[in-house]
């Protein structure tokens, strides 16, 4: 009976999609992506690359092909993405930005709910950085 209760229950909270509100520290300031105010639900990397724009645009068709991920924003060598989680749809946004100056390609994921992520962001950036050897 107990096991019933608590797939019913599991099912229901499966509904409800766990979107939370938009970071309000999305964004290129300063020619710097937002550090992470706790690595909890966030993880933030510099990734030297040696054209950090054509490497963003590569990973761009690579980026729409990745589950339950969908761009929002893509302009001037940064991109905005959320990514929701597939069983209770948690959004996570995602950003990359081309740092030309220092040859950097900047990546920062962020879960907008919760206080830890267990571990999803940081494992988002290290799929994401293994894509490029390949580009």
């Amino acid at each position: 009976m107990n096991f019933l209760i608590n797939c019913i229950i599991l099912f229901s909270l499966s509904l409800f999609q766990l979107v939370g509100p938009e970071p309000t520290d999305l964004g290129v300031h300063n020619a710097e992506l937002s550090p992470c105010a706790s690595p909890a639900h966030c993880a933030r990397a510099n990734w030297s690359v040696a054209q950090p724009s054509d490497v963003l645009n590569k990973l761009v068709p690579l980026l729409e092909k990745m589950p339950r991920t969908q761009l929002v924003e893509q302009e001037n060598g940064y991109i905005h993405a959320t990514v929701s989680s597939a069983f209770f749809g948690f959004v996570d946004d995602l950003e990359l930005y081309a740092d030309p100056i220092r040859g950097f390609l900047q990546a920062r994921s962020v879960s907008r709910l919760g206080d830890s992520d267990l571990g999803v962001n940081d494992k988002r950036l290290t799929e994401i950085h293994a894509l490029i050897p390949s580009i």
